[in-house]
């Protein structure tokens, strides 16, 4: 059993290193598509989380402008952001079922997440930009 648990270990450490070797230009294997996806998505997210900080800065902003019983604009937009999560997550599980069972069926997931989180970014940034 020790060696069950070493084993896994092992693995999991080898992992990040085989994945700093992928090409994703030249990605050509499922496991590297799907790699490639996910990196595609975790990058969006980041742009994501980027916009999300600014319009809620802009939101908080326009709430201290207002009167107490006034606020909620930076409420508001965190229950549209978490909405919006949901939606996104629900959406990506749908398309997903075009491979379900599938070895692709995470690339498609990743790539739906990607590019539904773009447009959300490209929306918030939009956001702060006309205010």
């Amino acid at each position: 059993m020790r060696q069950v648990w070493l084993g896994a270990a092992l693995m999991m450490v080898a992992v990040p290193v085989w994945a700093q070797d992928v090409d994703c230009a030249n990605a050509e294997t499922q496991v590297e598509l799907t790699y490639c996806a996910e990196q595609d998505w975790l990058a969006a997210d980041a742009d994501l989380n980027t916009a999300y900080a600014a319009a809620r800065a802009q939101m908080q902003g326009i709430d201290a402008d207002l009167d107490a019983d006034e606020r909620g604009a930076a409420n508001f937009l965190r229950d549209g952001q978490r909405a919006w999560v949901t939606f996104r997550d629900a959406t990506c599980a749908a398309e997903g079922y075009t491979m379900h069972g599938g070895s692709a069926e995470p690339m498609v997931i990743y790539g739906c997440r990607a590019r539904l989180t773009a447009q959300r970014t490209a929306d918030l940034e939009a956001m702060t930009e006309e205010y």
